[in-house]
């Protein structure tokens, strides 16, 4: 069984090693990196603040002695309410990844239902996630839908291609 527990500052540096592991992971579908691995030293001390934040979880599996070999965070956003979203409140569950020794044990589902709990106890109507191909089951198993809204991004024109 997978314990899930909060992360700690100790837990920093194999949160960064797992955060390489995605975006190798997701290397096709984004490209190079534009920043090498010059990213690291800023996720870690951007992790260290957002440890401290009421607005953010951020669990692992794994414990202190051989650190993490999940993760999965979680983030609260406040927006506008609307007739769909009563609070304005919404989540975004970000970063959730397994060492690839490690996984198909029920590590990810573990941290995907700590975030939900999570989220829930602090009355957020909305959460939403980018999902790879091969996370899309657990995610619907987990009663998340394709949002009817296209999602668009914008690069700073200096990291981006040129418009074809």
């Amino acid at each position: 069984m997978s314990e899930v527990r909060e992360a700690t500052v100790e837990d920093i540096s194999g949160l960064v090693r797992l955060r390489a592991q995605m975006f190798a992971e997701l290397r096709d579908d984004f490209g190079e990196a534009p920043f090498g691995d010059g990213w690291r030293d800023a996720c870690a001390a951007a992790l260290k603040e957002r440890l401290a934040a009421d607005d953010t979880r951020i669990v692992v599996v794994g414990d202190g002695a051989t650190g993490p070999i999940a993760s999965g965070m979680g983030v609260i956003d406040q927006r506008l309410p609307s007739p769909y979203n009563r609070t304005g409140r919404v989540g975004y569950i970000f970063g959730v990844i397994t060492d690839p020794a490690h996984r198909h044990r029920g590590h990810a589902r573990a941290i995907m239902k700590d975030l939900i709990a999570w989220f829930d106890a602090r009355g957020v109507d909305r959460v939403d996630l980018h999902a790879t191909e091969s996370g899309i089951p657990l995610y619907r198993s987990l009663g998340f839908t394709e949002h009817p809204e296209p999602t668009y991004t914008r690069k700073h024109p200096g990291l981006a291609p040129p418009p074809a």
